[in-house]
């Protein structure tokens, strides 16, 4: 009897093994399809390599930057509005700051600008538009989106400027002041679904089965709506990017002596066009950022969508 018991654990055990490896074979599978997917558009493969690159930019600029010290308070008047050579790449400032360094400092304030914002607003709005969807043509439905629809009939940018007006100028309070703005759009995208999604029959079943609303809500309705999510968030970065530039070109974002590529443009633009290089690489730096996560935005839409069909 002690044998045989041994030999139906040992027996479990490399069941056990077998389900892993396949299941760790049917992950590395599905990721290499995706890649497939997503690689078939070589422009894609661009954004990823654009959007990487940037990042590995930002995170290491102390170390990557020619001047890291140019980053902070720093003057230098002998070699202010230096035009661009093998000395300072892009150039230097009106107070002798290399550009190249502080563009790489300042990129780090607009992807954190981007992260933290969409952190703060996706759960709030894909929970609301969750709610809202499933309790379709109910007061639930009414009140929020009644409120999203509030939201959404004040411009977004005016809306971003009158609250970082109110609040101190800084990074973190223009991130508080565009995350205001920008929640009502994942409420709105997922109240779309959702309200799609909540007469199908997977819903109904589980409605019959008696499980709770959460249940519902995040297992069978939530996972049908992750891919336009995604494909969302990775465009939304690009805009909350130029948002976040928008507020410090107006003196609402990230203050000096901190960089910031708004800042920078808009310091530049005084000394148009005979010192040209102080805003133009600033402003050509916002472009790649925005192009390279328009470019993987696209490429994951693609993704998706050939999932989808």
């Amino acid at each position: 009897m002690q044998v045989s018991a041994n030999s139906n654990l040992n027996q479990s055990s490399l069941s056990l093994e077998k389900i892993k490896q396949l299941q760790r074979a049917s992950r590395r599978e599905e990721l290499g399809r995706n890649w497939y997917k997503f690689s078939r558009n070589p422009i894609s493969v661009v954004g990823l390599f654009v959007v990487v690159s940037v990042i590995l930019l930002a995170i290491f600029a102390p170390y990557v930057a020619p001047y890291p010290a140019h980053a902070g308070p720093f003057t230098d008047f002998a070699n202010a509005k230096k035009p661009p050579s093998p000395a300072h790449w892009l150039g230097t400032d009106q107070i002798g700051r290399d550009i190249l360094s502080r563009i790489l400092f300042g990129m780090r304030s607009s992807l954190l600008m981007g992260v933290v914002v969409l952190s703060l607003v996706v759960p709030p709005g894909v929970l609301l538009g969750l709610l809202a969807g499933y309790y379709h043509n109910t007061w639930i439905d009414t009140l929020i989106m009644r409120v999203t629809d509030i939201f959404l009939a004040v411009p977004p940018l005016v809306l971003a400027l009158a609250v970082a007006s109110v609040l101190k100028p800084n990074l973190w309070n223009s991130m508080m002041a565009v995350s205001l703005m920008w929640w009502p759009w994942y409420t709105r995208l997922v109240y779309g679904l959702a309200t799609a999604l909540r007469n199908e029959y997977f819903v109904i079943a589980a409605e019959v089965t008696g499980a709770s609303t959460a249940h519902i809500l995040f297992r069978e309705i939530f996972p049908n709506t992750i891919s336009p999510i995604l494909t969302k968030i990775s465009i939304d970065i690009a805009w909350v990017i130029i948002i976040g530039s928008m507020l410090s070109f107006v003196g609402l974002g990230v203050q000096p002596p901190e960089p910031s590529l708004g800042t920078m443009i808009a310091d530049g633009a005084k000394y148009l066009p005979d010192q040209w290089w102080i805003a133009v690489f600033p402003a050509l730096a916002i472009v790649v950022i925005v192009l390279g996560f328009n470019l993987l935005g696209d490429g994951i839409r693609d993704m998706f969508a050939s999932e989808e069909a």
